[in-house]
């Protein structure tokens, strides 16, 4: 049965243009579900008044402090009664996805086919959050629509002043730059972490998130609080099959222009054939009979951008691992903030390791919890309180990979060293 829609001539608009339009796929819900009839309604007026019309409140299931976003419309006629009364509640569920994102045809169609049965249809995936999001549902609806999805393997994700829902890419499953198991760790850590994402008890939200090489496809470094980011230490690897594939395609002129010229730190040098140098931190490849290519690995700050123009011909080294980062975030009380370099490198190869994450994971996490004011993320904390402090709190020694800028004064006083060298070998002393 069609259902009868509210006249909406501004979100009508929208669909006039070249490009697909989200009002298309409302439209579309509408004619199955009234609840979205209402929501088609109401989005109308807001971009009428330029204002929105959603409150918050407080909906939850059994045994949950967090992972429904309560929405109750706040348009009401004289009498109190909802303008658009299949709309009056629409609330939403954030549904943890699996790791990597992985799913197959099946569950996609039981998880539509459960929304559709208990809320509107409409399903977001996935939000900024990472979650799986079922937009839509009554109150009286929303423990049904829970049982549902939980039947089927799927979990609440974070909402609130909580650990929120992690976030890994799909990593070793499909892409070679892959420099740990992405999958295993991030189950590995949201296990360790379900009831600080059950039960909102921090100042404010905490995000982990998961990358298996320093491309960063999840954006954590920006987007987390803390970032497990891919790397390797030793040297680039080279197949020289592929390298001169791709300068036979390419032709010097491109390898100069894209891969050469385009390195940050200047590590990458094309050399004559006959002068490769051999030395513990070089990687060299032959491209041809007349040209190669020489890296100072030393020089290499794993931007990526050699490896993925000559994806195969180069890539990340044999002991890989990866480097964790603090304090990622968007705009709250200060501007954004990258994530700082807490641990340059660590092994994520065994259970052994990847326990290790978890135990820095909770010393983060419990510092925060304690030191962090209401509303504030760590990253603003460690801003506030100065990283040294944040390094001492959470037991990690400091590292010169941690340095985010070098001095612009190069003369530094030295005077009184000789005493802080005491006081730090007495710490340890104290450590041990």
């Amino acid at each position: 049965m069609v259902q009868k829609l509210h006249p909406t001539p501004m979100l009508d608009e929208l669909e006039t243009g070249p490009w697909p339009s989200f009002v298309t796929g409302l439209k579309r819900l509408a004619n199955d579900n009234p609840m979205m009839v209402g929501v088609l309604g109401q989005l109308e007026r807001s971009y009428r008044d330029r204002k929105g019309y959603w409150k918050g409140g407080t909906i939850s299931v059994f045994g949950y402090g967090g992972g429904i976003i309560p929405r109750f419309t706040e348009l009401k006629d004289e009498s109190g009664k909802p303008l658009f009364p299949d709309a009056a509640e629409f609330h939403t569920l954030r549904v943890m996805p699996p790791a990597g994102m992985h799913y197959n045809t099946d569950i996609l169609r039981k998880l539509c086919d459960a929304w559709e049965k208990h809320g509107s249809g409409l399903i977001g995936m996935h939000g900024q959050s990472g979650d799986i999001m079922f937009q839509g549902a009554r109150s009286d609806k929303v423990q049904d629509a829970f049982d549902a999805i939980n039947e089927l393997g799927f979990d609440l994700g974070g909402a609130g002043p909580a650990v929120r829902t992690s976030m890994s890419c799909v990593g070793a499953a499909r892409c070679e730059q892959s420099c740990y198991d992405e999958g295993k760790t991030h189950r590995t850590v949201l296990n360790s972490f379900l009831d600080d994402i059950h039960r909102p008890s921090l100042p404010y939200k905490f995000k982990f998130k998961f990358s298996g090489c320093p491309n960063d496809c999840m954006n954590s470094i920006q987007r987390s609080d803390m970032a497990v980011i891919g790397t390797w230490r030793d040297n680039i690897r080279t197949d020289e099959v592929l390298a001169r594939k791709y300068f036979a395609k390419q032709g010097l002129t491109n390898m100069v222009n894209d891969v050469v010229n385009r390195c940050p730190t200047k590590a990458i040098r094309l050399v004559p054939a006959n002068e490769i140098k051999s030395g513990a931190t070089l990687s060299t490849v032959k491209v041809s009979d007349e040209h190669a290519l020489e890296i100072e690995n030393r020089d290499c700050v794993r931007c990526m951008h050699c490896i993925n123009v000559m994806t195969g011909a180069l890539a990340p080294g044999k002991d890989k691992g990866a480097t964790i980062l603090c304090g990622g975030k968007r705009t709250l009380k200060i501007g954004d903030l990258m994530g700082t370099v807490i641990v340059p490198f660590m092994k994520l190869e065994t259970d052994e390791d990847r326990e290790k994450l978890v135990d820095l994971g909770k010393r983060i996490v419990d510092f925060f919890a304690e030191n962090a004011l209401e509303h504030e993320r760590i990253g603003e904390t460690i801003e506030r309180i100065g990283l040294v402090n944040f390094l001492e709190g959470v037991g990690l020694e400091i590292d010169a990979n941690m340095v985010s800028a070098p001095r612009m004064n190069p003369y530094v006083r030295t005077d009184d060293w000789d005493e802080e060298v005491k006081k730090a070998e007495a710490r340890k002393s104290q450590a041990a």
